[in-house]
C-alpha cells in the first residue's frame, strides 16, 4: 500500500468524498492527518486501514456517535481494549439481529414469489390474459388492518405483522 496519498486519491479508493474525509478528521474519527509542505493532507497506510474499518462500521449501521466513541477509546491505546471489544460485541449482536430479520423477510418474499409463479403456471397463456371467470370485480379500497389472504399460512400470525396488507392488485 502506498503511503502519503493525497485526499483525492483516498477519496477515489474509499468512495468517500474529500468533504467527508475532512469532516471525519474534524469530528475526531480520523486523527490529524500529516501534511505536505504545501499544507495538503497526506494519508499513510495506517490511515487507510483505519478508514477501511470505519467504513465497515458505517456499512453495518453504526451511527457516527458510536464510531466517535470507538475512535475515542482507540486513541487511549491498549488501556481501552476491553471497552472496545465490548462495544464491538454489542454492535455485532445488533448486526446479527438485523441480518436475521432480513433473512426472514427474504424467505417471506421468496414464498410469495413462488406462490405467484404457481398461479401463473396454472393460467392459460395463449391470450396472455386471465380467463373471464377469474377477472375480479372492483372493490372498495383495502382496509388498513391486515387480514389473512388466501395464500397466507394458516395460523401464521407473524406473517400478518411482517408485511403490509395484500391488495387485490397484488393477488392478480
Amino acid at each position: 500500500m502506498e503511503s502519503n496519498l493525497s485526499i483525492a486519491e483516498v477519496a477515489r479508493r474509499t468512495g468517500l468524498t474529500a468533504h467527508t474525509l475532512r469532516y471525519y478528521e474534524r469530528i475526531g474519527l480520523i486523527a490529524a492527518v500529516s501534511r505536505a509542505p504545501g499544507g495538503q493532507r497526506r494519508y499513510a497506510a495506517a490511515d487507510m486501514e483505519w478508514l477501511a474499518f470505519l467504513l465497515r462500521l458505517r456499512e453495518t449501521g453504526m451511527p457516527i456517535q458510536g464510531m466517535q466513541a470507538f475512535a475515542g477509546l482507540r486513541s487511549q491505546g491498549d488501556a481501552s481494549i476491553g471497552e472496545r471489544r465490548a462495544m464491538l460485541e454489542s454492535h455485532l449482536a445488533e448486526v446479527r439481529s438485523k441480518v436475521e430479520a432480513l433473512q426472514q423477510s427474504m424467505q417471506a418474499l421468496a414464498h410469495k414469489i413462488e406462490h405467484y409463479r404457481g398461479i401463473e403456471a396454472r393460467r392459460p397463456s395463449s391470450s396472455g390474459h386471465a380467463p373471464a371467470s377469474t377477472k375480479r370485480k372492483k372493490h372498495a379500497p383495502a382496509a388498513a388492518t391486515p387480514t389473512p389472504t388466501d395464500d397466507d399460512q394458516p395460523g401464521d400470525r407473524r406473517a400478518l405483522r411482517a408485511r403490509p396488507r395484500e391488495t387485490a392488485a397484488d393477488r392478480r
